[in-house]
């Protein structure tokens, strides 16, 4: 037996010798290829033209007027126009003929705090009152109301549809193969891409932010709420029906009731992916927070970016915290392991009275309906960023500077040269090659259609452009995810002060990391790049970790004893053992960092990015942002298909 083992081990370690071989030749071959043609055949379009393909996409506005689909999407827009405008002006505008919204910050406030309460405990109810009270002192009460407002209308709509198709999903295998590829679409696609198209059916407007933000959010609570209902013990389920009861029973008194922390868990990455995405649709005209945002950074006045991203941080941690306790108190509610029923509903009641008392005092006292205007803590926060922004540039220039040229140098400018200046079809080749190595036929057929499909919309460089600046940031991101991860996995005591770090960091949505990147390092490709590094590399760390954290102790031990020296364990046993692992996290973070670089285009990331935010603000480019969507879709299809075939060859060597 151990004579095979040994020997599968040498089969393995040379056909990884030999793919690693072929990886260096293509790599050489494209080089040479590229020192006599570069500059040839690159498809470069100006950023004022439009091929036949983007000018057709240009005039489908014109071509969807007065047909049913848009009849059908005006009724949907506009059951969401009054639904949110009825839901606005009950908590952030005025509501005429008041002054004010039916309900005060006070009120809205002590609501919050009772609702946070009743399903996470009374420490969440004053992280929940701490963060309302936050909202208002950062000078920011209306923009976080209306932020509330577009996140928890799309939540609201995602589980609506979102738990019947788990529950479906949980109890047919036939509904799992039909919807899973259409949750992995959408999981994989940039949440910049949904945008643009969906500007043609729904316009631009609070509506339209509404189902952008649907869209996204919608896969994580059908997906973990359906893994919740197939996990419930098949011995259970046996019990049930043996007892008599039928389908609809078994589900409503077994599965559900065993699934339902599970199911809060999905509520929650929903809830996390609707406030990210709510954020982001401020492009689309979303109310909130994300407006302020995006005016800020196309004006770089990075104080106010960064209170209103404080404001956006302050949010997302509470919803995590507070959806994330839920989830744990509905298991200990079940098993009635912490309050007395009868002492619960006491303490609800009362504590419900207070809550209407702060609303009654909102709805007829101007001070408690109306946020004071002190104190205020957004505007001096907002100068002290200002200025520290102004000296770090002032006296760090040179620093910050010599780290950016030094990337753009060594890493970004020679893989953009390659990759961008080379002819269409030697970079196809390559691309081809390199994906039959890393993930073999299945990966290299998915690469040839997405190369197919950029090619279709006219914009190869612009697409190569992203994709090199993709592959310099996922260098970086797992550089740092191998350095941390293996700091992570051997040291118990950097775990624990690491991880609420990166757990933290995860929380934040993606429009946050461009502001301290651009604080630094002003509006450059850059900028994007850091901010890219910043999101991703916490869920690679993690990765990382957790798979070097699985390899067996036996046999660290076992290489341990065997004189070897920890440089030793850690590259011949710990990392290769930890393949699979490492794998993944390249996979998500390659994702989490193509999702950056686009958004990026709104801070000096050329690009792709760049065509999509030009679509929003020049009509004459919608059609070219339009196809710019289309390729980004491709690029990371072609990214995510190669990664996870290139993964599982790894770990079936």
């Amino acid at each position: 037996m151990t004579t095979l083992t040994a020997g599968a081990q040498r089969v393995r370690t040379v056909v990884t010798v030999q793919r690693s071989w072929l990886l260096l030749g293509v790599l050489v071959l494209w080089v040479l290829l590229w020192a006599v043609l570069r500059g040839q055949d690159t498809l470069a379009l100006a950023r004022a033209d439009l091929t036949d393909f983007q000018t057709w996409l240009n005039d489908l506005d014109d071509r969807l007027r007065g047909t049913w689909l848009l009849d059908v999407t005006g009724v949907i827009s506009d059951a969401l126009d009054g639904l949110l405008t009825f839901l606005r002006e009950l908590v952030s505008t005025p509501a005429f003929p008041r002054p004010v919204p039916e309900i005060g910050w006070l009120g809205v406030l002590s609501i919050a705090t009772w609702v946070a309460y009743a399903i996470a405990g009374w420490k969440h109810a004053l992280l929940t009152a701490a963060s309302f009270a936050a909202f208002g002192l950062l000078g920011y009460w209306e923009e976080s109301m209306d932020l509330l407002v577009v996140t928890f209308t799309a939540v609201a709509v995602c589980l609506l549809i979102g738990i019947p198709l788990a529950v479906w999903m949980g109890r047919s295998q036939r509904v799992t193969s039909a919807i899973t590829p259409v949750l992995d679409l959408t999981q994989t696609m940039p949440a910049f891409v949904y945008l643009l198209p969906l500007t043609l059916l729904f316009g631009i407007g609070p509506p339209a932010a509404v189902v952008v933000t649907v869209i996204y959010a919608l896969a994580p609570v059908i997906r973990i709420g359906a893994h919740g209902i197939r996990s419930v013990s098949p011995t259970v389920l046996e019990a049930a029906a043996s007892m008599g009861t039928n389908r609809w029973q078994v589900l409503r008194k077994v599965q559900l009731p065993m699934a339902r922390r599970t199911i809060i868990v999905g509520v929650n990455q929903t809830v996390m992916a609707a406030l990210s995405m709510a954020t982001i649709a401020a492009l689309i005209a979303a109310p909130g927070l994300g407006e302020e945002v995006v005016v800020a950074l196309g004006s770089l006045a990075v104080g106010t970016a960064f209170v209103a991203g404080l404001a956006i941080v302050v949010m997302a941690v509470m919803l995590d915290r507070v959806t994330t306790a839920a989830s744990e108190r509905s298991e200990q509610l079940a098993r009635q392991t912490t309050v007395h029923p009868r002492r619960r509903v006491v303490l609800l009641a009362g504590t419900g009275a207070l809550a209407l008392v702060g609303v009654y005092l909102s709805r007829y006292y101007t001070y408690f309906a109306e946020f004071p205007d002190n104190p205020d803590l957004g505007t001096p926060l907002g100068n002290a960023v200002d200025d520290a922004s102004i000296y770090i540039q002032d006296n760090w220039f040179n620093v910050t500077k010599g780290i950016a040229d030094a990337v753009s140098n060594g890493l970004i400018n020679p893989l953009e040269a390659l990759i961008a200046d080379s002819p269409w079809y030697l970079t196809s080749a390559a691309l081809l090659m390199i994906s039959a190595v890393l993930g073999g036929l299945r990966s290299a057929i998915t690469t040839a259609v997405c190369l197919g499909v950029i090619l279709a919309t006219g914009l190869w460089q612009d697409s190569m452009v992203t994709l090199a600046t993709t592959l310099v940031a996922i260098v970086l991101v797992m550089v740092l995810a191998l350095i941390f991860g293996l700091i992570i996995a051997r040291n118990s005591r950097a775990d624990s002060v690491i991880r609420p770090i990166l757990d933290a960091a995860q929380v934040m949505p993606p429009f946050v990391y461009l502001v301290p990147a651009l604080g630094l390092f002003l509006a450059t490709r850059f900028t994007a790049i850091v901010a890219a590094v910043i999101f991703a590399a916490p869920v690679a760390i993690k990765l990382v970790a957790d798979g070097i954290k699985n390899v067996s102790p036996t046999t660290v031990e076992a290489a341990e004893s065997a004189g070897s020296s920890r440089w030793q364990v850690i590259s011949k046993v710990q990392l290769p053992m930890a393949r699979t692992g490492i794998g993944l996290a390249a996979n998500q973070g390659l994702l989490y960092v193509f999702s950056m670089v686009v958004i990026g285009g709104l801070v000096g990331a050329g690009g792709l990015g760049y065509l999509v935010v030009s679509g929003f603000s020049q009509a004459q480019l919608f059609g070219k942002g339009l196809a710019a969507g289309i390729a980004i879709v491709a690029l990371a299809i072609m990214l995510d298909r190669m990664t996870q075939h290139a993964n599982i060859r790894a770990g079936q060597r």
